[in-house]
């Protein structure tokens, strides 16, 4: 893969997606080089100065009153790395933590944080060794930045704490960088802060969710459309005249994919023409690209909001053009808080609606001449009644998780950070929102495909027909009861590898 290029320029999203989970390499340009070095010699020369600067020659948050002495500021800078690695809980994510340290890297890389070009160089190695620092789950209010989750990083660096090789492997941080004959780092003058006071952590699982739900509200679009041919529903209400009368760009979007994916369906047009009885669908059949276009443009809005940050410059204090050290409060995580927030919304109804349609499938009182529960022997067999007890379980879940983190604040560092954006809460309850909604998609995709094959010989758009037969490849049709967690998961793997989306774009 080629390298992602790092300097002041913005970074694009796949850039991210990339380099956390596909590998990319990292690499500086010679005008990162030289603005790193410019800003270290901003702060050199403050650091000799008599007058005191926050974050070079003081302590830090309510300590900041305190003047350091020169001989005491290397062990500062450690202390704040120790003192602030306090995480606790379950080990992050690999993408995570590379998504994160790519994004310290890109800030540090601006020339705005006064780091010595040796710690960027180090982060650059850390990150192309396949080196992954162990980051706790708990210890960001999302203020002042990420600064538990992005100071086990720092730890890393310093050689101390745990880390994952490029094998997987954990292992003592120091003893993975000498493997690699990375030094580890020593801190100087403003560094500690540098490199743990930014949003990075909650910006890299926004983007990472991003990349899921673009595909899998496709992937509902797709279940739905094959759901309204299960169901002998109509593709009538998405013509692009009716949806025209309601111009939001994402229902459109979406309309017109369920469009494509019904065209030339023999299920669809069997029951087409004056001898059909039926009036209209439900909501969860006819209002699907009402709620998968509402999921899309709350995407797009989040998407202007990624992007903003990853034009962004997050520290405190930053270095400016012109050598002053400013403090500021660009570290408060609101701006990337509520878009995670967001997301939780449209991710739980997506889910909703999705377990409405596959609930009317397995009732045969509303599937038009389904079997109970698409069971083989109704009584003998159970069909997938389970399935959609898991399905409902998950939503349930989902509607706690969109419950907004952004609007909850609790003071800290005896009330100097007195208001905090719990963004990184955001992200992590929007993730295991994401991993829900992706189960209950693949229940939705395992039912609709066991009624669309009863209802041969009557066949399916051809589109829709791919994605059966993509699943028909690890997953048997119709039958008696068997084990149905393996089939969930391999339903769940097939919508994770993207070959869904390819196949029926």
């Amino acid at each position: 893969m080629d390298a992602v290029l790092l300097d002041a320029t913005p970074l694009r999203r796949d850039q991210v997606v990339a380099v956390a989970r596909r590998g990319a390499p990292v690499e500086l340009t010679d005008i990162a080089k030289e603005a790193v070095a410019g800003s270290r010699a901003h702060v050199e020369l403050l650091a000799g100065a008599e007058q005191p600067t926050y974050g070079v020659s003081t302590g830090f948050g309510a300590l900041a009153v305190r003047h350091i002495p020169v001989d005491r500021r290397a062990a500062l800078q450690r202390s704040l790395i120790r003192s602030h690695a306090a995480g606790a809980g379950a080990e992050v994510e690999c993408e995570v933590v590379r998504a994160l340290m790519l994004l310290r890297l890109r800030t540090l890389a601006s020339g705005h944080t006064g780091v010595q070009p040796s710690t960027v160089d180090a982060l650059v190695r850390v990150i192309n060794a396949g080196i992954t620092p162990v980051v706790p789950e708990y210890g960001s209010l999302g203020c002042s930045g990420d600064l538990a989750p992005l100071s086990a990083v720092a730890l890393a660096l310093m050689g101390e704490g745990e880390a994952r090789d490029a094998t997987g492997a954990l292992r003592p941080a120091g003893e993975v960088l000498r493997e690699s004959g990375i030094e580890p780092i020593t801190l100087a003058e403003k560094e500690g802060l540098a490199l743990i006071n930014g949003t990075d952590g909650m910006l890299g699982q926004l983007v990472l969710a991003l990349d899921d739900l673009a595909r899998l509200i496709d992937i509902a679009d797709l279940t739905a459309a094959m759901s309204v041919e299960a169901l002998l529903g109509t593709d009538r209400v998405f013509a692009a005249d009716l949806q025209a009368l309601r111009p939001h760009p994402g229902q459109a979007v979406s309309a017109a994919r369920m469009s494509v994916l019904l065209a030339d369906s023999e299920i669809v047009a069997s029951h087409r023409g004056p001898d059909c009885n039926r009036v209209q669908d439900a909501y969860s059949l006819r209002c699907a690209p009402q709620v998968h276009g509402a999921a899309r443009d709350t995407v797009a809005h989040t998407e202007t909001v990624a992007d903003r940050e990853l034009a962004s410059f997050i520290d405190n204090p930053v270095v400016l053009a012109d050598g002053r050290i400013e403090s500021n409060g660009n570290f408060h995580g609101a701006p990337v808080g509520y878009a995670l927030d967001f997301l939780a919304i449209p991710t739980a109804d997506v889910a909703s609606m999705s377990e409405r349609r596959t609930d009317r499938m397995l009732d045969k009182n509303r599937s038009h001449g389904l079997p109970p529960f698409l069971a083989h022997d109704p009584g003998v067999d159970s069909g997938h009644m389970i399935a959609q007890y898991t399905q409902a379980g998950i939503v349930s879940e989902l509607k706690r998780l969109a419950v907004p983190a952004s609007v909850d604040s609790i003071p800290s560092s005896a009330m100097q950070e007195d208001h905090v954006s719990m963004g990184w809460s955001a992200a992590r309850k929007l993730r295991k929102a994401v991993d829900g909604l992706t189960t209950v998609l693949a229940i939705e995709l395992l039912t609709a495909a066991r009624a669309l094959d009863l209802r041969a010989p009557l066949k399916p758009a051809p589109k829709t027909g791919a994605a059966l037969a993509a699943l028909r490849e690890t997953v048997d049709g119709p039958g008696p009861d068997r084990h149905l967690a393996p089939e969930i998961a391999a339903a769940e793997a097939l919508i994770r590898s993207g070959r869904l989306n390819e196949i029926t774009a």
